[in-house]
């Protein structure tokens, strides 16, 4: 599902606030959740799922075009980590 996927299925599930609302909403939410990863801090959305920056170090990588090694910098990535709840849902468990 891409973003106005989801805005679309809230329209058709909300019928009583307007679309331009909900964009404001979810483009809220996931602006805050941009924002607190680029303050390296974590974002918990309860029974979905955590996003946090792990950090990367240097290393040894291979330019796939000539096979040559290359020096990969060190870096900050996100990562999600799915809840319980949204696991056992995926699992087909609940």
């Amino acid at each position: 599902m891409i973003k106005s996927e989801l805005i679309n299925t809230l329209v058709e599930e909300n019928p009583h606030l307007f679309q331009r609302d909900i964009e404001m909403i979810v483009g809220t939410v996931f602006e805050e959740i941009t924002k607190t990863l680029e303050k390296g801090g974590r974002a918990e959305l309860r029974g979905f799922g955590a996003f946090s920056v792990r950090e990367r170090g240097e290393r040894l990588g291979r330019n796939p075009r000539t096979g040559a090694a290359v020096k990969v910098g060190a870096k900050k990535v996100p990562f999600f980590k799915a809840g319980k709840a949204l696991r056992e849902r995926v699992d087909g468990k609940k």
